[in-house]
């Protein structure tokens, strides 16, 4: 099944989750983001934490990393390893449990990047 919009193709398939509206392929298989690059944002690292939908857990939320999914992915991995807890990547925001806020604002800018702590 799927559901269609207006002169904009399929948006989402049952078998596929996800659909680029521009190249009408699976989000994760998607041609034309992979040709545009890494997103350039304001080129601030930002760093915070949040609970929502978490019953009461927090994570520390890592966006505006100006890298490509898979170098997210590593960095995911090796801040992961720095913290000594679990996390992961969603949507090209890292996400590492618990509060390390401090910590991880560190180890961003010893990579050069210019980092704010956003939220409260």
């Amino acid at each position: 099944m799927t559901r269609r919009e207006k002169n904009s193709g399929i948006v989402y398939s049952t078998e596929h989750g996800k659909m680029c509206p521009a190249c009408s392929r699976p989000v994760l298989e998607c041609v034309c983001r992979l040709k545009k690059g890494p997103s350039k944002g304001d080129g601030i690292v930002r760093v915070g934490r949040e609970t929502k939908g978490r019953k009461g857990k927090g994570v520390t939320i890592i966006s505006g990393v100006p890298l490509d999914l898979e170098a997210i992915k590593s960095l995911c991995t090796e801040l992961k390893k720095k913290c000594g807890t679990g996390g992961t990547v969603k949507d090209g925001i890292i996400e590492i449990q618990g509060d390390h806020r401090d910590m991880l604002v560190a180890e961003l800018e010893k990579k050069g990047w210019t980092v704010k702590r956003s939220g409260g």
